[in-house]
């Protein structure tokens, strides 16, 4: 089974402006409330696969009623954990440029995150668990840290998808995969990503400081995916990108997709990349039949 965890999910306002025009009434043509959260995307692009997955964290308030009964309609199975305050509501406006305001989510106690910590503690070595995105007020920088110790004794694989002080020290705890993007790796060890060459080297940094494997995602540039042994790369196939947003999260979920039904780690890296592109070339999620039809034209080279 496939577990995801997102400590930090929102409802997403979407509203689309002819222009924005600051200090002054502006007026959507279309707005749209959608739940978020980089753990409850991949689990949506998995149900999209019809792979078994569960979505894992925390929720309150109405907000969180929204999130829970979203996933929920999409066919997602989820085992979160209510607490007291407001699900964070982010305002993503799109008048030519986009812009983004996220809210504050709630502040989560110490006993909240032991039960969570409780619900991981079921996990076997046939399992996979996601831990992405950011962390909320309460949960310490060390948490992801701290759960992929915990369910590495279990013999679960993790997946750490997040940014800044926790993925610095997620790393140490020796997930089986990261998927960091170029400014999420160049501000990890605060040195640009200015080419393959620089990607490259500092991939391999991060599997010499603790990540199994790399999955590097590069925009239309491509993506990469280093371990000790390995090094892959592939392009970006060709398409019109109509919305980057979730396109990471799918590159997840098709990585993870391939690894549950026994496909070899270049073919999950292949696979990763189609259900990325996909969704990019997508206005919502990719489904499996758009990923099946991207992978065959992109070609996997060793470096």
């Amino acid at each position: 089974m496939i577990y995801t965890i997102t400590l930090n999910p929102s409802a997403d306002y979407l509203m689309q402006l002819p222009a924005l025009k600051p200090g002054e009434t502006n007026r959507a043509v279309s707005s749209d409330l959608v739940s978020g959260g980089k753990g409850i995307n991949v689990a949506e692009v998995l149900t999209n696969f019809k792979e078994p997955v569960t979505a894992m964290g925390f929720l309150a308030g109405f907000t969180g009623s929204f999130v829970k009964n979203e996933v929920g309609r999409k066919g997602i199975h989820s085992d979160f954990i209510f607490t007291e305050g407001l699900t964070r509501i982010n305002v993503k406006i799109k008048a030519g440029e986009e812009t983004e305001i996220n809210g504050q989510g709630p502040v989560i106690s110490e006993g909240e995150i032991a039960l969570l910590k409780q619900k991981l503690s079921n996990l076997t070595e046939e399992d996979l668990l996601v831990l992405s995105g950011s962390v909320p007020a309460g949960v310490p920088a060390e948490f992801y840290k701290e759960v992929v110790e915990q369910v590495l004794k279990s013999g679960a694989k993790t997946v750490l998808d997040t940014s800044g002080e926790p993925l610095k020290k997620g790393i140490e705890a020796n997930p089986f995969l990261i998927k960091p993007n170029k400014a999420e790796l160049s501000a990890l060890y605060d040195q640009p990503v200015n080419d393959l060459d620089a990607a490259i080297t500092l991939g391999k940094k991060a599997v010499e400081d603790g990540a199994e494997n790399v999955l590097l995602s590069l925009g239309a540039e491509g993506a990469l995916l280093i371990n000790k042994d390995e090094c892959f790369t592939a392009k970006a196939p060709k398409g019109k990108l109509i919305n980057s947003v979730g396109a990471g999260d799918s590159m997840v979920a098709g990585f993870l997709y391939a690894y549950a039904n026994k496909i070899d780690l270049k073919g999950c890296f292949q696979y990763s990349v189609a259900a990325g592109s996909a969704t990019a070339f997508s206005q919502g999620f990719c489904t499996k039949e758009q990923a099946d039809e991207l992978a065959v034209s992109i070609a996997v080279q060793s470096i």
